[in-house]
């Protein structure tokens, strides 16, 4: 099956995790390239706050992402 992963500030993704989501809270971005680098084979998609996006920047492109409005 496959999974939803959501990356970025403590604050903006921590509700994810009601709706099933993986909850990567990353409050600064080598927490978020960090985050990034452990996500699993299963994740399908991946959700990222604007911030987390900046700092994943090229990598982004490696798997399907949305990005949250700012």
């Amino acid at each position: 099956m496959a999974t939803v992963a959501v990356i970025g500030e403590t604050v903006r993704v921590a509700g994810f995790r009601l709706a099933g989501a993986v909850v990567l809270p990353a409050d600064t971005p080598e927490a978020a390239r960090t985050a990034w680098a452990c996500l699993g084979d299963d994740v399908a998609v991946v959700i990222l706050t604007p911030a987390a996006a900046e700092a994943v920047s090229g990598k982004a492109r490696e798997r399907m992402t949305v990005v949250m409005p700012p």
